[in-house]
């Protein structure tokens, strides 16, 4: 991600169906939102010190960095994007009142908010958030956070619709090379047996086809992703008995019924 400096996380929270929320008197249209996090600096990008390393008095000392371009460059990405959605409302998550350096994107923030005066913009702190994912999701449309948080968040997003099994993402640097990869990456436990979910995978190559401009196919395979888990045919995380290549198998006949 530093290396190709794909700059933006995009992860998607859609539940889709209401057998996989997990919230009590909540369904499926309740979780919808995305969480776009800044994917190449903060808590993640930042350099290590040892000091005294195998001492008792051994300190650790990590420097996160936050910087103005790559703040701006992500929240203007935020702001687009909240913008194209059905309700446009952008939440910022940091924590600028236990970490100063935050205080720049709340900067940033307020400053961008007047080019966007559609957009419903609004700044909490990221445990605030948390806690509001749980009681109300439906109140969030984009959450904008920095890296840490956002890695924290969106399996948050991840719980809630579903689990790490149905959960895509994309790194994006619009324009140029983009990476899409589930959110639990390549789970080399699960390798060779059958029990992989492959919801994840099939999920980020729909926003593949989407970001390079093939819509209607990356909605087919959402669609037929959707109507095999409604069907019942599901891998065991998910409460289902299938193994990953009957998932696979059914989303794939639902795709060439849908072309007939």
């Amino acid at each position: 991600r530093q290396e190709l400096d794909l700059y933006l996380n995009v992860r998607p929270a859609l539940c889709l169906s209401d057998r996989l929320c997990p919230l009590r008197g909540r369904s499926a249209s309740d979780i919808d939102f995305v969480i776009l996090r800044e994917n190449t600096e903060g808590g993640y990008g930042g350099s290590t010190r040892w000091r005294s390393p195998g001492e008792s008095d051994e300190v650790a000392v990590h420097e996160a960095t936050h910087s103005r371009p790559r703040i701006e460059r992500t929240l203007r990405a935020a702001f687009e994007l909240a913008s194209n959605r059905r309700c446009p409302r952008l939440t910022l998550a940091d924590k600028s009142n236990a970490i100063d350096a935050h205080r720049l994107w709340r900067d940033v923030f307020e400053e961008l908010s007047e080019h966007w005066p559609d957009v419903d913009a609004d700044a909490m702190y990221a445990d605030t958030v948390a806690h509001e994912l749980i009681r109300d999701p439906a109140g969030f449309e984009v959450i904008v956070p920095p890296n840490m948080l956002g890695d924290i968040l969106s399996d948050i997003g991840a719980a809630l619709q579903g689990g790490l099994g149905v959960a895509p993402s994309a790194n994006l640097h619009p324009g140029r090379v983009s990476l899409f990869e589930p959110v639990h990456g390549s789970a080399p436990r699960l390798a060779g047996k059958g029990l992989g979910n492959p919801v994840a995978s099939l999920l980020s190559t729909a926003m593949m086809l989407e970001q390079l401009g093939c819509s209607e196919p990356g909605s087919a395979l959402r669609t037929a992703v959707q109507d095999t888990i409604a069907s019942g045919v599901a891998t065991p995380d998910l409460g289902g008995e299938a193994n990953t290549d009957q998932v696979g198998t059914a989303v794939i006949e639902r795709l060439l019924a849908a072309k007939e």
